[in-house]
């Protein structure tokens, strides 16, 4: 029996794809060394179609994700991770081929999913620490991840397989998110992102009076899903003396403060604790009556009620400076600059 008839995962997913794209032959992207052998892509194949609606796109899907040949992964429910990605990207005029970067793009997504073992769900969100078009000109330098619209869930012979469709945002989109939720947000904003199709031309949705609404309002409703934050400058001292009430002393960046702030005032009302994670530290604030602090060897844990969260929405600002809180007597916030670096590790912007 030939490879192409066992690979009835591969076959399964291109039956899908011609369910909407009848007979277009798509624009194919293989591997010539597979991955498991040494190959520098994990990914085994990447297609594109054109799609001209509601604009001209490319839509992208990824073969490698799940299990394209015999079942390979234990879940019996899942196929592989369970996903394959999809990207859908403007497409330019006269443009032949999707831009080369676009399948870069989606393998790194895949070293990342094969050599962490992290892999995505619909609801996630990644900072890609630049455009995601290296050395373009672009405001999108987040992404989301959403079920694609028009390709539901596929029953394969090897399991279950979702289709995760990449969605390229801003930096203060991606921060809504990280206040409210991904997918109330890019609902919210579905008018300006027909099909989530990304357009590294585009500006920031945040700018529309209404999806600032439905931001403030779907935060009042559900508060913050965002149960963790992964923080460049985080340190933490504890200082005791003799004769007066020890001191604790919170250092973060001057970025991060008001982002922390707004996560707070949408989590801890909701009696929901928020995680902040540094390179050897990890700080946790839990909803209480009484502010306390319990610290062990790498884990700080302050308990903070709503007077605090108040407190915490006017002095976490952008700016360097140190700020005891009268709530939490004995605790103060150090903010210092944040440096904004770009894909070279060159600073662009300083904070504070």
């Amino acid at each position: 029996m030939s490879e192409e008839v066992q690979a009835i995962g591969w076959e399964a997913i291109d039956k899908e794809m011609e369910r909407l794209y009848g007979d277009q032959v798509p624009k194919h992207y293989g591997t010539m060394l597979p991955y498991s052998l040494g190959g520098p892509d994990p990914l085994e194949g990447i297609s594109a179609y054109v799609k001209n609606e509601p604009v001209p796109h490319w839509h992208i899907v990824t073969y490698g994700f799940s299990d394209l040949y015999e079942k390979e992964s234990k879940d019996s429910e899942y196929s592989g991770y369970g996903f394959e990605l999809t990207f859908r990207l403007a497409k330019q005029t006269n443009e032949q081929e999707p831009p080369a970067w676009s399948l870069n793009f989606l393998q790194n997504l895949g070293r990342y999913i094969f050599s962490s073992g992290n892999y995505f769900q619909a609801g996630h969100y990644l900072n890609t620490n630049g455009p995601i078009a290296l050395e373009s000109d672009t405001l999108i330098q987040s992404i989301a991840f959403i079920e694609d619209p028009m390709l539901p869930p596929i029953s394969t012979p090897n399991g279950r397989v979702e289709f995760l469709q990449v969605v390229g945002i801003t930096v203060d989109e991606r921060e809504a998110m990280e206040m409210w939720n991904t997918l109330g947000l890019l609902e919210a904003a579905s008018s300006h992102l027909p099909l989530y199709i990304t357009d590294l031309s585009r500006g920031s949705f945040m700018n529309d009076p209404a999806i600032k609404e439905a931001l403030q309002s779907g935060m009042h409703k559900d508060g913050s899903s965002t149960g963790s934050l992964f923080l460049d400058n985080l340190d933490w001292t504890e200082k005791k003396s003799l004769f007066k009430k020890t001191t604790y002393t919170i250092t973060i960046g001057a970025k991060q403060a008001p982002l922390i702030a707004q996560i707070l005032n949408g989590r801890i009302p909701k009696n929901k604790d928020l995680q902040l994670i540094g390179r050897n530290l990890s700080i946790v604030f839990s909803p209480t009556e009484h502010p306390n602090v319990d610290i062990t060897d790498n884990q700080v844990k302050l308990s903070i009620n709503q007077e605090c969260v108040n407190e915490l929405m006017e002095v976490l600002v952008p700016y360097v400076g140190v700020y005891p809180l009268n709530s939490f007597k004995g605790l103060v916030f150090n903010i210092v600059k944040s440096e904004i670096k770009d894909s070279k590790g060159n600073v662009v912007e300083t904070i504070g």
